[in-house]
């Protein structure tokens, strides 16, 4: 009577109960697919990372004693496709029920829920035994709340997990260092390198070029720098204790052009694809700051965990809440098309070209740059959220719907009219000059409006408060800009 057990490539969970133990009746198995591959155009080193880390786990598995399929991209019984290759397993190793962990997509969600209805056998579908929360979680939470507020949230899951309270408290006598964390990094502080890994993934590279997958984005060598195993993904966390979170909180949303990672810990993909969990890292992080408070603040350690625990549990939960109709949301009608120059990086708006061009060389932006420069700039110039969407799920190597949609379509784009975000998230030049160094070699200025080397951003930024007025006028966070906009010379307003 033997089980499949299917697991996916963002699974990759070696605590999870079902490798305990081993079990001569259960075979395991995993596919590297073109209906992976081939649904958004991803980064080369997205797809790079995937394939390296899943090979990786499933030496790992089979190391351990476990019987395991594993179909290569290029190998011959691979059809492509999920649920062929699982009817090709269950027919050749004559099994008689399946088994699968619950995938964080809808899509895959959907896929295998229709399979199992369709299968003569038994199914079963257990948790990721990953995340704090499960999928219900935040949908409940806010059942017959009128807002979506997230640091409502944030707090409860502070109080359920007794993380950073004393006697029902929070820590510090407050609940959030938001406005601490708003510091330019000006070279001041010394950045200590960031942590690679020298991962050789000249074999995946090989199979990538001869299955002929349509990438995106650049790689210059042979090697993957973020961790794709367990132990390096540990390693990373005991770096950024030792080494970034000092001044994580300070700097998080500080921009430079001579820094790709700043206090950042580089550990989104490794938690995406389940390498390491978020209690893995919320755990190690206070620990390491119980034994060293003395020299770290409590605003640094608290930037960092209202990540983990707050955003990025609350914008898994707010998917599930909201899909499958959160994927069409267009409440500010946007229709524009994405800018060439998002796929080249080839602009004189530094700011830009700075975000593009990191994205485009590691696959990677910070939380600022993706929110206050390439998603305000795709937001004030009215790009349809779609595109939107394609670019940021293909173009980082951590996207993966579930966390990129929210954030997307919802927090930068405001395409959900508000659900997630009080208000868009849009700025003029000012904030731009504020968090970095990208204005004083830019080709623009940054302190005008309508001339030709005026900043794009202001004129933007007025232009599409004017134009969006209707949607906007009675967001009472809009209220002072609407009234700063009334004020303003009507010549004024019509050469912008």
């Amino acid at each position: 009577m033997k089980t499949l057990r299917l697991i996916l490539g963002d699974q990759l969970n070696i605590k999870h109960s079902w490798f305990k133990n081993t079990n001569e009746n259960v075979v395991y198995c995993m596919f590297e697919m073109r209906q992976e591959t081939n649904y958004t155009t991803h980064h080369i080193q997205k797809v790079i990372g995937f394939f390296a880390a899943m090979r990786q786990f499933a030496s790992h598995l089979k190391t351990q004693g476990h019987e395991l399929v594993y179909l290569k991209i290029n190998d011959e019984k691979n059809t492509q496709s999920l649920t062929d290759n699982l009817l090709q397993s269950i027919q050749e190793h004559h099994i008689k029920s399946f088994e699968y962990i619950e995938p964080d997509e809808y899509r895959l969600d959907k896929q295998l829920r229709t399979f199992c209805k369709s299968l003569d056998l038994s199914s079963n579908v257990v948790s990721a035994e990953h995340f704090y929360t499960n999928r219900q979680d935040v949908a409940n939470f806010f059942e017959g709340k009128k807002q979506y507020l997230m640091e409502n949230f944030y707090r409860d899951m502070r109080k359920k997990h007794d993380i950073l309270m004393v006697a029902g408290q929070p820590e510090g006598a407050t609940w959030n260092f938001d406005k601490s964390n708003r510091n330019k990094w000006k070279g001041d502080v010394d950045i200590p390198t960031y942590k690679w890994f020298k991962n050789d993934v000249s074999e995946v590279i090989k199979d990538l070029q001869t299955a002929r997958i349509k990438t995106i984005g650049r790689l210059d060598t042979k090697t993957f720098t973020y961790p794709i195993t367990r132990t390096q993904a540990l390693e990373q966390l005991k770096y950024f204790c030792e080494k970034l979170l000092i001044h994580f909180g300070d700097y998080q949303d500080a921009m430079h052009t001579d820094q790709d990672y700043l206090f950042h810990s580089r550990l989104s993909f490794a938690m995406n694809l389940k390498l390491i969990s978020p209690k893995d890292v919320v755990t190690t992080v206070l620990n390491y700051y119980q034994k060293h408070g003395d020299n770290i603040h409590l605003s640094q350690v608290e930037g960092f965990i209202r990540q983990i625990i707050g955003w990025r549990e609350y914008m898994r939960g707010m998917y599930w809440a909201c899909m499958p109709a959160y994927k069409t949301k267009n409440e500010l009608d946007n229709h524009n098309q994405l800018p060439e120059f998002f796929w080249t990086g080839n602009t004189k708006m530094n700011c830009l070209k700075q975000a593009i061009n990191n994205s485009l060389n590691n696959g990677y932006a910070h939380h600022i740059q993706r929110l206050m420069i390439t998603g305000n700039y795709l937001l004030l110039t009215q790009t349809h959220p779609d595109q939107v969407d394609e670019w940021y799920l293909g173009i980082y190597v951590d996207a993966i719907e579930w966390v990129q949609l929210t954030n997307t379509r919802g927090m930068s784009q405001y395409a959900d009219g508000g659900t997630i975000a009080t208000k868009p998230y849009i700025s003029s030049g000012s904030y731009i000059h504020k968090m970095s160094n990208y204005c004083e070699s830019c080709h623009y200025n940054k302190n005008k409006k309508t001339e030709d080397n005026a900043c794009p951003f202001n004129s933007l930024y007025w232009n599409f408060l004017d134009e969006k007025r209707s949607y906007l006028k009675n967001n009472f966070r809009m209220g002072m800009m609407y009234n700063l906009l009334d004020k303003m010379n009507k010549q004024d307003l019509q050469n912008i």
